[in-house]
């Protein structure tokens, strides 16, 4: 068992028979009345966030969560395909389930895989990703009054992030994968 004074950002646990991930929690000690603990969790099933509120000191089940390196293969529109590096053996995840994880990944890429209770539910990414840009304007000296400014780019995975004037077709950039936020050249 789990108590709410134990959460942690990335610990799973089972609410009413569903298994969520803490996305963020928050200890509320209001100057009257009863200690709370206001979470954001996300449903492993399906990947929807909701809020939720529980009393300070209620209980979970903890859920037992292993990660496994495996080689992401190919994405077909309906499923995520996966290949065990050890034992070759390959397995699908629904793509619902992984989509903004699959944002990060290129084809070939080894990724840990995070398996909720013996069945495969997420991906583990690292903080930041190195991706090369497939697709951008290019940035035209006086563009912007203040000398900032961005514009919309797509890397290599298909996915769309904001990268600053400088950036062109070609150059490798650093992407938070938490946020999508650009954060340097690569």
């Amino acid at each position: 068992m789990i108590s709410t004074n134990q959460l942690k950002n990335g610990n799973h646990i089972e609410v009413d028979g569903i298994i969520y991930k803490v996305v963020e929690f928050q200890h509320v000690k209001p100057g009257k009345g009863p200690a709370f603990v206001r979470t954001k969790l996300r449903r492993s099933t399906d990947g929807n966030v909701i809020d939720k509120t529980f009393r300070a000191g209620e209980k979970f089940r903890s859920v037992r969560t292993e990660a496994r390196k495996m080689q992401f293969l190919y994405a077909d529109g309906e499923d995520a395909h996966f290949m065990d590096t050890d034992s070759f053996e390959q397995m699908a995840i629904p793509e619902s389930v992984l989509k903004d994880a699959l944002r990060w990944t290129k084809a070939s890429d080894e990724v840990d895989v995070l398996f909720i209770d013996g069945q495969p539910s997420d991906l583990q990414l690292p903080a930041s990703v190195e991706l090369e840009v497939t697709q951008t304007e290019p940035g035209l000296r006086g563009d912007t009054a203040s000398g900032g400014g961005n514009k919309p780019a797509t890397l290599e995975t298909g996915a769309t992030i904001q990268v600053p004037l400088f950036v062109n077709i070609g150059d490798r950039v650093k992407v938070q994968t938490s946020s999508g936020d650009y954060m340097s050249r690569a």
